[in-house]
């Protein structure tokens, strides 16, 4: 599903209804920026994870791994 770019007034309409005014000069700026991340998002969107496991799984670590990482030099 695609949607059509957000113009910069339609960016400083949401802006000025979400209680964040921008000047006129970010208009532009800020209605180019959300439209690359709807497109980052929407490609996101299409990928298949399913046998993907939660990122939470990574993150979990033994204490020995941690007294390595402390010991390192910096």
């Amino acid at each position: 599903m695609s949607a059509p770019d957000l113009t910069p007034e339609e960016a400083a309409r949401w802006s000025d209804r979400s209680g964040l005014p921008l000047a006129a000069d970010r208009h532009a700026p800020v209605a180019a920026t959300a439209q690359h991340i709807h497109t980052v998002v929407s490609v996101l969107r299409e990928l298949d994870f399913g046998d993907v496991p939660p990122a939470a799984v990574y993150c979990l670590h033994d204490e020995h791994d941690e007294e390595e990482e402390s010991d390192a030099a910096v």
